[in-house]
């Protein structure tokens, strides 16, 4: 059962992470265009360069699950390195216990309010011309956090089943 928790989890990582992979593609190619028609035919948009700051969002906060599922994440690891499986499993519970799932469950909890406020008035960009849409990036946040807690709990499941791996395998010998 916790092998398919694991792997829906990871799926679900697995697949936003493609999406923002095209994501990433598409910022890049409107990046180009914004530089061509400003340079090249002095022509400025602020709803064209306010897209590729919703892009960057998007890749980033729709990205960190899938980031942290491959465990491509920043971390300070002087020792970690060094660490035996069952040890850098025992890390990864302890880390993700006590840092991970307290901070994304208080930064979900603190952003429903922000984001609300956000729909309630259908915020849209200060800038005359910008895209109307503020509301929907503040979305983001909740969605990144819920993503995390999917990916990080997940994690959780999966270094508990190494550290019992272990102990089995010392148990037979």
């Amino acid at each position: 059962m916790f092998n398919k928790l694991v792997c829906g989890a990871e799926a679900i990582s697995h697949y936003t992470g493609r999406c923002v992979a095209w994501l990433t593609l598409m910022m890049m190619i409107l990046t180009c265009l914004v530089v061509v028609l400003r340079y090249g035919f002095d022509f400025g948009s602020i709803a064209l360069q306010e897209s590729i700051l919703y892009f960057h969002a998007l890749v980033f906060m729709l990205g960190a699950a899938y980031t942290f599922k491959d465990d491509e994440h920043v971390r300070v690891d002087v020792f970690y390195r060094e660490f035996s499986a069952t040890k850098k499993a025992w890390v990864n519970i302890i880390g993700g216990i006590f840092f991970l799932l307290p901070f994304t469950l208080y930064t979900a909890y603190l952003s429903l309010e922000y984001v609300g406020a956000s729909w309630r008035v259908l915020e849209t960009s200060q800038e005359p011309g910008g895209l109307p849409f503020i509301y929907l990036l503040k979305t983001l946040i909740p969605l990144m956090m819920v993503t995390l807690i999917i990916q990080g709990s997940a994690d959780i499941i999966k270094n508990i089943g190494v550290v019992n791996a272990a102990r089995t395998a010392k148990g037979m010998n």
